[in-house]
């Protein structure tokens, strides 16, 4: 990558680029969420770990077992998206470890430290979840990330037997501009950064 991208790109991505609270009534179709994996995938994770998992809820079957687990104010907003992904992380990512780092014995690191395991999985899969909301920006599609959901009750509805814990949710679809909310203001770089 030698060349910056361009400023339609970086408003595509990042200054223009919004929190969505309501949705167009468009699909985002089967291929679109494959593409859409397969983009957000090739981020860099440390040791390639890669502990996210994504489950993409679109039917109304699923919209009913995660509508108890939202909190009120995002309600209407997730069971109308097209799409909700539940990001999650799995507790034992480093058992992909010798595929996916195969440079070291990277799964002992991990299973000798429980709570080095549980850091580096959420973590890396509160990054791989912030690569899933850019690879829906350059698709063309809008985001809602959010909490607000009872944790305990989305792994219990989706993931008992898998063991996934759940990180935060994202509405995926066309968003309805009538219903972004005005510009928020951000940190200074004076306020959030330092120069050392």
């Amino acid at each position: 990558m030698a060349e910056a991208l361009n400023s339609l790109a970086l408003e595509t991505l990042f200054t223009a680029a919004r929190t969505h609270n309501g949705w167009q009534d468009r699909p985002v179709t089967d291929a679109q969420i494959h593409q859409l994996y397969d983009l957000l995938k090739r981020g860099p994770t440390s040791a390639n770990c890669s502990p996210a998992r994504f489950c993409f809820v679109r039917s109304e079957e699923g919209k009913a077992r995660l509508k108890p687990t939202l909190s009120s104010g995002n309600l209407e907003k997730t069971l109308s998206a097209p799409v909700t992904a539940i990001v999650a992380w799995d507790p034992a990512f480093f058992d992909q470890l010798p595929q996916l780092f195969p440079h070291a014995d990277a799964k002992s690191w991990f299973t000798s430290s429980p709570a080095l395991a549980e850091e580096t999985a959420f973590r890396n899969s509160s990054l791989q979840a912030a690569y899933l909301i850019t690879a829906c920006r350059a698709m063309g599609l809008d985001t809602g990330p959010m909490s607000g959901f009872d944790r305990a009750a989305v792994d219990a509805a989706f993931f008992a037997e898998s063991g996934w814990k759940s990180n935060l949710l994202i509405n995926i679809g066309y968003g309805d501009a009538s219903k972004v909310y005005a510009r928020l203001p951000r940190l200074s770089f004076a306020e959030a950064c330092t120069l050392e």
